[in-house]
């Protein structure tokens, strides 16, 4: 019987398939010991700095950017059943946003609208992850 903080969502599985339609939590889970199991998620807001890149701009310059990213996991169900590790595909689509969003904008705009370009980004994250 697993304790689920109040910050934390358990999926429970039976034989292998998804039981209920939401997580279960917080407090007291429980399980049949040899038909259900459950992977507990972590609802709290997570932040990672996406490593210096070169990028491409708009206009041909390479430019060396950094970004910090800030996320959660919205809805624990599909972070468990569509992706195999939602953390590690996080980091991955925050590289690979940051370089397509960059490579459509002139150094100038890089420069000058970095509220816009973040704007940008954040909608383009949220399109994909729309579960």
């Amino acid at each position: 019987m697993p304790v689920v903080a109040h910050y934390e969502r358990a999926v429970v599985f039976r034989l292998g398939r998804l039981f209920a339609s939401e997580a279960q939590g917080p407090g007291l889970i429980f399980l049949l010991p040899c038909l259900d199991n459950c992977r507990v998620v972590d609802l709290r807001t997570f932040t990672f700095n996406v490593p210096t890149q070169e990028v491409l701009t708009k206009d041909s310059l390479t430019v060396a950017v950094n970004a910090v990213v800030y996320y959660r996991i919205r809805n624990p169900v599909c972070a468990v059943v569509n992706v195999e590790d939602a953390n590690r595909s996080t980091r991955l689509l925050g590289q690979t946003t940051l370089r397509n969003v960059l490579g459509t904008v002139n150094l100038d705009e890089l420069l000058t609208a970095r509220e816009d370009i973040a704007i940008l980004m954040q909608k383009t994250q949220q399109l994909v992850v729309a579960c």
